[in-house]
């Protein structure tokens, strides 16, 4: 059984990490900005209240993160995955800059995960094999960028990716793996109608990933299907 954390839980992918680890018997962590408005979440800490803990949290907040560590205590955390993120406007076109909705979604992509991994560094440093997975996206990768456009989510998730590639060398020596992944395009309310494949998918697949990383998967950025995505 392992211990996992778990950032932006009340919808999509986030929710379906719950499901699928507390089915499986880990113990998890869920955080989320308004739990009380997830009923999807709050049943599944009903029926699983020994293995799952639900707590708020908005990553931006620093008394929610340290209430997150506090919360888990001196239990060693073998893993957190980062999934809270924003979109930021749409459209997004040249010409029509939001500065202060591109300011607010780099607080929650870039700035927020490397505070929460921050904030559970002594309970990952307890851990025999700790991970962190970081959820970024296709979209942050600047040699895939055919269709140009936007402007904030795209720069938001290539500098997360920035920041989880110094997390991963920054970190390498005590063990510590960090994975940078792609969840596919997803059928969430974030990915939309048209979308490729399911929630259900893509969060299988990911743990597929994350249970066979080794030591060379650090600091990847990794598509769905498990292949490397150009930066």
């Amino acid at each position: 059984m392992k211990t996992v954390v778990i950032t932006g839980c009340s919808r999509g992918i986030g929710l379906e990490f719950v499901r699928q680890l507390v089915a499986r018997g880990d113990r998890v962590f869920a955080g989320a900005r308004h739990p009380e408005g997830s009923p999807e979440l709050m049943e599944l800490a009903q029926a699983h209240g020994d293995r799952l803990t639900v707590l708020p949290l908005d990553v931006t907040s620093p008394a929610h993160r340290v209430n997150l560590a506090a919360t888990i205590g001196d239990r060693a955390v073998d893993l957190l995955i980062s999934n809270a993120g924003a979109y930021g406007p749409v459209p997004d076109r040249l010409g029509d800059t939001d500065e202060k909705a591109w300011l607010e979604t780099f607080r929650v992509n870039v700035i927020a995960p490397r505070q929460i991994v921050e904030a559970l560094l002594p309970q990952l440093r307890m851990a025999g094999q700790p991970c962190i997975a970081l959820l970024s996206s296709k979209m942050g990768s600047i040699g895939d960028n055919g269709s140009g456009g936007v402007y904030i989510y795209r720069s938001s998730k290539a500098a997360l990716n920035a920041v989880g590639v110094s997390i991963a060398r920054d970190l390498d020596g005590e063990g510590i793996l960090t994975l940078i992944l792609h969840p596919g395009w997803v059928l969430t309310d974030m990915g939309g109608p048209h979308a490729e494949i399911t929630v259900s998918e893509s969060v299988t697949s990911m743990l597929k990933t994350l249970d066979n990383a080794s030591p060379e998967d650090n600091g990847r950025f990794i598509d769905v299907d498990g292949s490397t995505i150009p930066w």
